[in-house]
């Protein structure tokens, strides 16, 4: 058996970040910040998805749950799109109010603008789910220590309907990011009156906005590029024979043992950037606003809610009386593996880069 490196440290943090990234989402909720909160969302979801999976496959790789994986692989590729997409919601919207005329915006004005961030956070990530069919090879592989994972067929479609996504999204922020800087320094003072006319976006919380979706952004474009590079360039191209060949015996599912994919320095270097990423995305988010003035009220929220339930009164816990101590007891960015379907041998998959089976029997075999 070998040693897993990452265990417990990847589902201990993954569920620490789940539980912190939520922590700012009622005020998010209640000023419409609906790039944010599409943020968060997508971010608990990767992370609880990573952290059950990390525990339930810890040193083997049975498929126990089939319905699970086939929920988790393709969340897998939603979240690859779905974070950037929050993200340029995020740009979007910062770029909206640095550029703004008028000091008042009606009702009318933040639906809509709330219906677009809908389809841009939710729309992209669904269609890339739906996109992401037509080039999967089979239903879905199971790594052990890692747990359920896509399959791309490696192909020419798969660039266009797969792999590139996160990459264009994330230059498309990166335009909104810098004509926000821009129209930022050209109109600071009619930039200052807006932000003062309204209670639910303050000077700092519109810098905060706008360095974690910078942060974001320089982790998404480099991430998702390098899983671009390793697609085209150190895994072979397959000629694109058709949707029947392609799922050609699709049902099957892969289970790789984790002594055949830590033989290939590239699964390893991609499934740690990944597993790592979501775990940055999450605590990122809580640095930013976790310690927000927003943060400290609902922190004591919290905590009369604690005393509440424990019946200990306001009074009591300011008089000195203390409640009892109770201690309770882990860009993205995911790029599809490669295969080859029917005749072709089957290649295992990682989250960029995946050498075939026969290519790790026949390194064995020369170590032996």
């Amino acid at each position: 058996m070998m040693l897993n490196p990452t265990y417990p440290a990847i589902p201990l943090f993954s569920f620490v970040g789940f539980a912190l990234v939520l922590i700012p989402l009622p005020w998010h909720l209640e000023a419409w910040n609906s790039g944010t909160c599409l943020y968060m969302v997508w971010t608990a979801l990767a992370l609880l998805n990573q952290a059950v999976n990390s525990i339930v496959w810890r040193d083997n790789a049975i498929n126990w749950a089939p319905v699970w994986c086939d929920i988790s692989s393709r969340l897998v590729v939603g979240v690859a799109v779905a974070i950037p997409a929050a993200s340029l919601c995020i740009n979007r919207r910062l770029y909206k109010i640095a550029t703004i005329r008028t000091v008042s915006v009606s009702k009318v004005d933040k639906r809509r603008a709330v219906l677009i961030d809908l389809l841009i956070g939710l729309g992209l990530p669904v269609l890339q789910m739906v996109l992401q069919f037509i080039v999967e090879g089979h239903r879905f592989n199971i790594f052990e220590d890692i747990g359920c994972y896509p399959s791309t067929y490696n192909s020419p479609p798969a660039f266009v309907l797969s792999y590139v996504w996160p990459t264009v999204i994330g230059l498309v922020s990166a335009v909104y990011c810098i004509l926000t800087l821009r129209a930022f320094m050209q109109r600071r003072a009619q930039f200052s009156e807006f932000l003062s006319s309204t209670t639910s976006l303050t000077i700092n919380r519109y810098f905060r906005l706008m360095a974690l979706a910078t942060t974001e952004l320089l982790c998404t474009v480099p991430i998702s590029a390098y899983g671009i590079y390793l697609n085209a360039v150190k895994a072979p191209i397959y000629p694109w024979k058709g949707f029947a060949d392609a799922h050609y015996n699709y049902s099957r599912v892969e289970l790789v043992p984790a002594v055949i994919w830590r033989m290939d320095n590239i699964a390893v270097v991609s499934f740690a950037l990944s597993q790592w990423s979501l775990v940055f995305c999450g605590l990122i988010f809580f640095a930013f606003f976790g310690f927000a003035d927003e943060a400290r009220k609902q922190y004591r929220k919290v905590y009369r809610f604690i005393l509440k339930r424990l019946g200990v009164s306001r009074a009591d816990s300011s008089s000195g009386l203390r409640a009892p101590n109770l201690s309770l007891g882990s860009l993205p960015v995911y790029v599809p593996r490669s295969e080859r379907p029917k005749s072709e041998k089957d290649t295992l998959s990682s989250v960029y880069y995946s050498p075939s089976l026969e290519d790790f029997k026949e390194d064995v075999q020369s170590k032996a």
